[in-house]
């Protein structure tokens, strides 16, 4: 069998790596574990309602060379103003929840009992090193082996978990309700970055435009889709694995689940190994922890990938590329950091408060997208078939209008 399919993938699969944390680990197990199954159309119909904005990213790298940030500037200095305020806002909070899940993680596996921060800067130290000696072409080839070792133990871990009694009535059953403010809250951080923050498409077109310098050339539109979409319906395969280890094994417990990093990742592998058994402490822990990983190190590798020419294109006498990326990493770096030791340290607000602006602020990117894509600078013959562009404005009607209510419920 020819592996030439396989050497297509690789932005498609950095962004799984940056979708599959936070969101899949945290949201989807606590969506299992909360309401069991009653959350599984949120999760299909999220990806779904999200798809077109999310492909726009490998479609207009692919057909002009160049991220959906050219896009957006074509429509005026206005949007990457816009979209440098989302990032700035964001970064050093979604930085810092997902290194506290990774590092509680750490500190578990390994028994290190150091404060939260100092792991997290360990941790944060070592993914800078690993980035700015290893480049994009680290992430580019590494990234193909994290996804498989996740994808294998979570279906392992899956498998294990239907087996013998771990399939039981649960005995504290709640069922989700839109008339519970608490149950709205929890959908919106459920969906906000499910399968990931919309802002991940631009991420996704600067990748695809490093993997075209890698090989020498442009991608081809088909090659760039097909990547695309194994890492996209992947996520959402994944979601509900993870959505399902959550039923499967907490649902109905009464357990609710910890609010801080280290005593999340602890009770989550405890919670598993306690119905699967000792033998899946591994399984569980190498998927959690391969997961948490990659995310925060995908996640590193963005801001200041998306900084840099964010800033380029605001200040254009800024001319040291490789100088202001490595400047971005460090204040990323650095600033996530700071916000664990001296500002919240409780994970649970942390991502409430990052899906919640996501959420929030998705329409905004989604009208974004679709105009740089339907745009002057996008070539007439790849741009969007004319049920995706209906289906696209459905969407950010549907996000304007779930966010309008939102807004008024709360």
């Amino acid at each position: 069998m020819s592996t030439a399919w396989y050497k297509k993938l690789g932005p498609g699969l950095l962004y799984a790596g940056a979708a599959i944390g936070v969101s899949h680990l945290v949201q989807s197990t606590a969506a299992g574990a909360k309401f069991g199954y009653g959350l599984v159309w949120a999760v299909i119909i999220a990806n779904i309602l999200k798809y077109p904005f999310f492909e726009y990213a490998p479609r207009y790298a692919a057909s002009t060379g160049k991220s959906l940030l050219h896009g957006y500037q074509s429509l005026g200095k206005w949007s990457i103003y816009l979209f440098a305020i989302f990032t700035i806002v964001t970064m050093f909070i979604i930085q810092a929840a997902v290194s506290i899940v990774t590092a509680g993680l750490i500190s578990e596996i390994f028994n290190w009992n150091a404060p939260n921060w100092i792991v997290t800067a360990a941790l944060l130290l070592s993914c800078t090193t690993i980035l700015l000696l290893g480049n994009y072409g680290f992430l580019d080839k590494g990234m193909k082996y994290v996804i498989l070792l996740l994808s294998a133990t979570t279906i392992i871990a899956l498998i294990a978990a239907f087996q013998g009694d771990i399939v039981r009535l649960p005995e504290h059953s709640i069922s989700f309700s839109f008339k519970e403010n608490t149950h709205l809250l929890f959908l919106v951080t459920l969906v906000g970055w499910m399968p990931a923050p919309l802002d991940v498409s631009v991420w996704h077109s600067l990748w695809t435009t490093e993997k075209a310098k890698s090989t020498n050339g442009n991608i081809p539109l088909k090659s760039a889709l097909f990547d695309f979409k194994i890492g996209y319906w992947g996520t959402m395969i994944l979601a509900l694995l993870f959505l399902a280890l959550g039923a499967s094994t907490i649902y109905g417990t009464g357990i609710p689940l910890a609010s801080s990093g280290g005593a999340f990742a602890k009770q989550l592998i405890n919670i598993y190994t306690d119905a699967l058994g000792n033998w899946a402490y591994y399984i569980i822990a190498i998927a959690a922890l391969t997961t948490m990983f990659s995310t925060t190190l995908t996640c590193l590798d963005a801001f200041p990938r998306v900084m840099t020419p964010t800033t380029k294109m605001i200040f254009p006498s800024v001319k040291k590329e490789r100088s202001l990326f490595t400047f971005w990493m460090l204040i990323v770096a650095i600033g996530s950091i700071l916000l664990i030791r001296f500002g919240i340290t409780n994970m649970k607000a942390m991502v409430n408060f990052a899906t919640t602006v996501a959420f929030v602020t998705a329409p905004v990117i989604a009208i974004l997208n679709y105009l740089a894509v339907t745009g002057k600078t996008m070539p007439e013959d790849k741009k969007p078939k004319r049920w995706l562009r209906i289906f696209s404005i459905v969407g950010i009607i549907y996000f304007i209008a779930f966010s309008v209510y939102f807004s008024l419920r709360m």
